[in-house]
């Protein structure tokens, strides 16, 4: 095992271990999550939210989410997890065979804690044989357990019913607030259009009449402003904030930001 980090990654199945500070960025949470944290803490952002996850948390996650997160693993030790991503075809699988439906449409929250039990905990032990790098996982029991987790979730906790089995496509939302909650996530335009429930021709034309600028000059400016609040008022280093606004590369950040302002970012006292 990599002393700074380790990822083993099954089809629908993830298993990390850290024993420094991760921070992961960003995320597109595309698939529904059912996790477990092992040890350390994770925190996460998402849909205007913080979360923090700690040792022995079991956590759900809604799919076609934007989620920010950072790994902490305890002193002297590793942060370990477990994800289990819950595939749509799996999910219309069980839907059929059990003959179960969504009642309504869920409006709580998108990450959940869940009440620890024993059936969770039968499971988690139960993947450890396939965690410690000894053994391998096929493809056929990876589909089982996937299909065990499901099935497990609808018996705790019924009301996840409600977001398992919906299979609906994101709706058409507010466009001008999504926007202003989200502009920091470095995703392309594609992405922003099918979390708004939008074609990227309707996105686009959506966003004009509400913005009176394109999307991406837009993006641009929102994510220079914050970095020049943090770097001139919060006193944080340029090459410490440009990831966090949304910036993938710095020199590119660097680049905009003279041309915006005039200055290099590193210059600002």
């Amino acid at each position: 095992m990599d002393n700074s980090q380790n990822d083993r990654r099954f089809p629908h199945i993830l298993y990390s271990c850290y024993s420094h500070k991760s921070s992961e960025g960003e995320q597109f949470i595309p698939e529904h999550i059912f996790g477990f944290v092992i040890s350390g803490e994770s925190e996460m952002y998402l849909n205007g939210k913080n979360y923090v996850f700690k040792a022995g948390d079991f956590r759900f996650l809604r799919r076609n989410q934007l989620a920010k997160y950072v790994k902490l693993p305890p002193a002297g030790g590793e942060y370990r997890s477990i994800s289990i991503s819950m595939d749509q075809n799996t999910l219309r699988s069980i839907s059929a065979e059990n003959n179960l439906v969504m009642d309504k449409p869920y409006t709580g929250e998108n990450a959940l804690f869940l009440k620890p039990n024993r059936l969770f905990s039968n499971y988690v032990e139960s993947l450890s044989p396939y965690l410690d790098g000894t053994s391998e996982i096929s493809k056929g029991l990876t589909a089982v357990k996937v299909k065990e987790a499901i099935l497990i979730l609808l018996e705790t906790n019924p009301e996840l019913k409600n977001i398992l089995l919906d299979f609906s496509e994101p709706g058409k939302i507010d466009l001008e607030a999504y926007m202003n909650e989200h502009y920091r996530f470095n995703v392309d335009l594609n992405r922003f259009a099918y979390l708004t429930g939008r074609s990227l021709a309707s996105f686009k034309r959506d966003f004009d009449k509400i913005f009176h600028i394109s999307p991406n000059r837009w993006l641009q400016q929102k994510r220079l402003d914050d970095a020049y609040f943090l770097i001139k008022e919060r006193g944080l280093k340029s090459s410490d904030v440009y990831l966090e606004v949304g910036f993938k590369d710095f020199s590119h950040f660097s680049f905009a930001f003279k041309k915006a302002y005039g200055i290099s970012p590193s210059r600002i006292a």
